[in-house]
């Protein structure tokens, strides 16, 4: 099955680049998807990823990512 990994880019804590590049190695073979996700609320406090229908969310880039392995198929 194929994973559905979305970030947004005007998220304030995480690095787009790096956070694609650390998402390639939990999900390879997967497109991760960048735009504004509407979630501006959580998004200014947290960092998050929106994976196979569920918004993860964590203090930093490096703890969302680890929290979003559990969900990739």
């Amino acid at each position: 099955m194929r994973n559905d990994i979305r970030i947004c880019d005007k998220c304030k804590h995480m690095k787009v680049k790096s956070a694609i590049s650390k998402i390639g190695v939990i999900a390879p073979e997967t497109e991760v998807k960048v735009a504004c996700k509407s979630y501006c609320g959580p998004c200014s406090r947290f960092a998050f990823i929106f994976i196979n229908g569920r918004y993860v969310t964590a203090a930093t880039e490096d703890e969302v990512i680890e929290k979003a392995k559990k969900y990739v198929k």
